[in-house]
């Protein structure tokens, strides 16, 4: 009997110290599961700190990609409308290049037009250039013969019956002889002019050294008169034909003697140098010279820039230069100043 109860007791003792332990255990347990809870908050609290970064990121992801589709939007209107304006720019170019190639056209065909027109014009002036130089040739022709007896029979009138004439009548007299001089001269300078037409260039080397030295050789000069001081370089060889050379020569030259008549000493330069493919010579004056307001008159036929009263001449002499030089496919021009003088420049072929 006592045995049981103290085996009782023993087996109630074991059984008090068991579920101690299980309590210790499951104190031990629940302090491990209250770290691990914590552990799991500290987590929860951490990822959702990260939740809410991602969320912010992903709301600015939202708004920027909402952005770029505003902006998307935005660049396919303006693609669409650059596509436009490139279709209405290239419908535009399509009728450009259809008027285009219509005024191309037009203009052809107005060239054409104007080609056949300028052949037909230059035949028309071709024809009437012969006829009036015929004309011309024609008429100075038979206008010699009565300025010839014109002036043989006033000369033999002043001769035999001079002393039966009054000195107004002697007067005249005279004003006719030497009116019938000057219209002569004039016909002989006609007559030259429109031969030049006719006569057929010969072209050859032309020494122009020679040339102008034969040139101022002829000058006749009379007493009392200034005699030229010449100065000239040496002047280069060129094609053309040597007589008519010559007469342009002998025209300038004779030009610069007469219009430095007035000055104190006559003074004239005659130079040469290369330009290009042509030779261009010059012939310079310290005399009158002439105001270039009027130089389009300078080398028309009977076109005078002074008076005859204060300087003799036809009128044709510059004319006859500028068709001699055109003949040879060159070029005649001027330069001067009133008072100070000229200078004349020509162009010729060079030698090859």
């Amino acid at each position: 009997m006592k045995k049981t109860a103290s085996d009782e007791l023993s087996i109630a003792n074991r059984e008090i110290a068991f579920q101690h332990q299980e309590k210790e255990d499951r104190a031990a347990e629940l302090i491990i599961a209250n770290k691990e809870l914590r552990f799991q908050n500290e987590e929860k609290e951490l990822r959702a700190a990260e939740l809410v970064v991602a969320n912010k990121e992903l709301a600015f992801q939202n708004e920027e990609k909402e952005r770029r589709a505003a902006e998307l939007i935005i660049a396919n209107k303006e693609l669409a409308f650059q596509n436009s304006e490139k279709e209405k720019r290239a419908y535009e170019l399509i009728t450009a290049n259809r008027e285009l190639k219509k005024a191309e056209d037009d203009i052809r065909k107005l060239n054409e037009e104007l080609e056949q027109k300028v052949i037909d014009r230059t035949a028309e002036l071709e024809a009437v250039n012969k006829e009036l130089g015929s004309f011309s040739y024609s008429v100075s022709h038979d206008l010699r013969a009565p300025i010839r007896a014109i002036n043989g029979y006033t000369r033999i009138l002043a001769e035999d019956y001079a002393d039966r004439l009054d000195d107004e009548g002697n007067k005249i007299l005279l004003s006719i002889i030497n009116n019938s001089k000057k219209m002569g001269v004039l016909i002989d300078d006609l007559l030259a002019f429109s031969k030049l037409g006719r006569k057929q260039v010969t072209v050859s080397e032309v020494s122009m050294n020679d040339l102008v030295q034969t040139v101022r050789d002829e000058l006749i000069f009379d007493e009392g008169e200034n005699v030229p001081v010449f100065i000239i370089s040496d002047l280069l060889s060129a094609k053309g034909d040597k007589s008519l050379i010559k007469q342009v020569w002998v025209n300038l030259i004779s030009n610069a003697v007469k219009y430095s008549r007035h000055k104190p000493i006559t003074r004239i330069e005659i130079s040469a140098y290369e330009n290009d493919s042509m030779v261009v010579y010059s012939v310079r004056d310290y005399g009158a010279g002439f105001d270039m307001q009027y130089y389009d008159k300078l080398f028309g036929v009977f076109q005078r820039l002074h008076s005859q009263e204060e300087f003799e001449g036809t009128g044709i002499g510059l004319a006859i230069v500028q068709k001699i030089v055109n003949r040879h496919r060159g070029k005649v021009w001027a330069e001067s100043v009133l008072n100070e003088g000229t200078c004349f420049y020509f162009t010729l072929p060079k030698l090859i």
